[in-house]
């Protein structure tokens, strides 16, 4: 079983939310007598920091006019960061506030019938804003399993999401493509017929479908089945109760799959289709917060779990992508599963009328691990307890509302390859220990080349070209003892 309990200390959901008192000191943000806001945030899948215009794409290959949108209308960030270069620890940080390598999970990713991972007693976004009185709702990707063991699709698949504090859940079980083949509602598969065996073919990854008796998903309508369920959603709620809508898509994520709407509308190919088809989807979001007049009154977030797949050779859609000139992840080195900054540097987007200035971009280091302590602030419950509670996260709202900052919201961070190698990045320095938690025969070898101590400046080297390891051991030395320090100690949040 994956679910983690390891310094869990003391405080459970509830003492969270009783114990809030004020860490952070911020100028109320809600007159009295008046709602918090309503909370949309997006997170989109393997979606690389050069992959939209507002971030450098050349727009003869790609187009995003939505994302573009969210930028023109606030802040735009050019140094958030992800905990890890792969998707389920990222996601585990984004609901709890901790890093997903101080659970059970040290390396790579949940498989597609992996139990939940998240205890269903520890303090996630969703629980705190359930308990602050917002409608809750999870669409899309969720890749944090269910259940207690083994996933059996045939029954009730409890606990997940429901069990983290939403009212509602639809989504793909684990990745676009994976071998469940079928979607969840709640607490069943969608459509679920019977616990019959239907063999199905294979997946987009050469495994056999589980063969689930329930509705089939068809890959290249994915898209417009998780946006319908979120716009109908958000068209069912109220402007007299706040909510709160985690929306995952599953673009760009191989299989690259584009719709019948977008084939052939990118001159990069599929992938620029497939990045087509995820800012469509965003219109459709945004569309429905204003057709809902829901716009003046919403926090907007767009951000990605990982950087881009890097691929520059053979005919996979991401090579004939970057052969056509887009760099999915900028001038940023490596991307998806490597320890270098492509697999962790994302776009961020934020908006907020009233409260984020728009058109504005910030340089403020920050991390999706920091989006609880961020959220608890917006609700004005900002943490107050080390123990037991996002145990890496920091409040970046500060920074979202363009306040000049007396000393970072963040004094360093620590990156997790999906091979399990640690860094650990302070101001301009980044240091990587070289160690694999994977066992070193089941890495790869591209990536095993790279399996060695090392550091960089990356304000002065931010492509992470020259190794400084032998010039500045003093550095080197003391990223590592801080490294070892945040790890053995169990939390990196100090206030």
């Amino acid at each position: 079983m994956n679910m983690d309990t390891t310094n869990m200390g003391t405080m459970n959901r509830r003492s969270f939310l009783r114990h809030t008192a004020g860490a952070a000191a911020l100028p109320a943000l809600q007159a009295a007598g008046t709602r918090t806001p309503n909370i949309v945030f997006i997170l989109a899948d393997d979606f690389g920091y050069g992959s939209l215009n507002c971030n450098g794409a050349d727009r003869k290959l790609i187009r995003t006019p939505n994302l573009d949108r969210i930028a023109r209308e606030g802040i735009r960030f050019t140094d958030a960061n992800t905990p890890s270069s792969v998707c389920s620890p990222s996601r585990y940080a984004v609901m709890t506030g901790r890093y997903c390598w101080r659970t059970s999970l040290k390396y790579e990713v949940l498989s597609t019938n992996a139990p939940l991972h998240i205890e269903a007693t520890r303090p996630t976004i969703s629980s705190l804003l359930k308990g602050e009185g917002y409608g809750t709702a999870a669409i899309g990707k969720w890749h944090l399993g269910y259940g207690t063991g083994k996933t059996d699709f045939t029954k009730d698949l409890t606990p997940g999401p429901l069990e983290l504090g939403f009212d509602y859940h639809f989504g793909v079980p684990q990745n676009h493509g994976d071998a469940s083949g079928v979607y969840v509602e709640n607490h069943r598969v969608a459509g679920l017929r019977s616990a019959e065996n239907k063999p199905a073919g294979l997946s987009p990854y050469g495994r056999p479908f589980m063969g689930i008796d329930a509705p089939q998903r068809v890959d290249d309508e994915v898209m417009d089945v998780l946006t319908n369920h979120a716009v109908d959603w958000i068209g069912k709620q109220s402007a007299k109760k706040p909510f709160f809508l985690y929306f995952t898509p599953v673009a760009v994520h191989e299989p690259v799959t584009p719709s019948k709407r977008t084939k052939g509308s990118s001159a990069a190919g599929p992938y620029g289709d497939w990045i087509h088809d995820l800012d469509y989807s965003i219109g459709r979001i945004l569309k429905a917060l204003d057709d809902k007049k829901f716009t003046q009154d919403t926090l907007l977030m767009f951000t990605s779990d990982n950087g881009g797949v890097f691929q520059t050779a053979g005919d996979r859609a991401e090579a004939v992508a970057y052969r056509a000139g887009l760099l999915v992840n900028g001038d940023w080195r490596g991307g998806k599963h490597g320890i270098y900054q492509g697999g962790f540097r994302v776009p961020f987007l934020a908006r907020w009328p009233g409260k984020i200035a728009p058109n504005t971009t910030s340089a403020e280091t920050i991390n999706l691990v920091d989006m609880l302590a961020t959220v608890a602030a917006v609700v004005e419950k900002p943490l107050s307890s080390m123990e037991g509670a996002a145990e890496d996260s920091h409040n970046a709202l500060p920074a979202f509302l363009g306040k000049k900052l007396k000393s970072p919201i963040r004094n360093s961070m620590i990156s997790h390859s999906a091979d399990g190698v640690f860094a650990i990045r302070q101001a301009e320095w980044k240091y990587i220990e070289g160690k694999p938690a994977k066992p070193l025969e089941k890495v790869p070898g591209a990536r095993k080349d790279n399996l060695v101590p090392q550091l960089y400046n990356i304000r002065d080297d931010p492509k992470e070209q020259t190794n400084l390891i032998n010039d500045r051991r003093d550095i080197a030395a003391r990223l590592a003892d801080l490294l070892s320090t945040q790890r053995a100690k169990g939390h990196s949040r100090t206030e």
